[in-house]
């Protein structure tokens, strides 16, 4: 199999590792293929495939889209380090609120399939980070909402010493809470 899938802490959140096969030529590795995925319960189907590239401290998110134009992802870094976050903002979820934060980098060459119903956030580690990442659903501006990067009901321990860079969209989020009120379930942090 070309592919380690490992379920992480919040359901249906899962890292892939890929099977990389490199000589003193390079390396190659599959990074998608709809028939390994798929019987590994990862059925989606992509229909976008984006790309970012981020100087040294920049942190984006957290982004995702509203219903019914969610998006799940996989994300992966082929250049630099990041830490990837996904949040799980299914309000009625056992873990809403709680996350998962993996380091992803052009040397581990891991991904992180994010499903529906999680906002999503990186923070690079290294000198310039590039992602590349599949997405389930087209880009919907009309849809297109974000929680602030340090709201503490969450409490992301983002690994980092240093003030991050954010764009002025980031800067002003709203708190989880006050997007999904109190209504939603607040269970203990994993």
């Amino acid at each position: 199999m070309p592919f380690e899938f490992i379920p992480q802490r919040i359901k249906d959140v899962i890292l892939v590792k890929p099977k990389v096969f490199g000589d003193n030529r390079g390396f190659f590795l599959e990074s998608y293929k709809k028939s390994e995925f798929f019987a590994n319960g990862i059925d989606v189907e992509f229909n976008q495939d984006n790309h970012s590239k981020s100087t040294a401290h920049v942190l984006r998110g957290l982004h995702y889209q509203e219903v019914p134009y969610a998006q799940a992802k996989l994300v992966r870094c082929s250049r630099g380090r990041i830490y990837d976050v996904a949040v799980d903002i299914r309000p009625e979820s056992e873990t809403f609120g709680q996350y998962v934060k993996v380091e992803l980098s052009e040397e581990n060459k891991h991904m992180l399939f994010i499903p529906e119903g999680f906002a999503h956030g990186f923070v690079v580690l290294s000198d310039e980070a590039e992602l590349l990442y599949k997405a389930s659903g087209e880009y919907a501006p009309q849809a297109d909402r974000g929680i602030l990067w340090c709201d503490k009901d969450i409490n992301i321990d983002w690994g980092i010493d240093f003030e991050p860079i954010l764009s002025e969209k980031d800067r002003v989020q709203k708190s989880l809470y006050e997007i999904f009120g109190k209504t939603a379930n607040r269970k203990e942090k994993i």
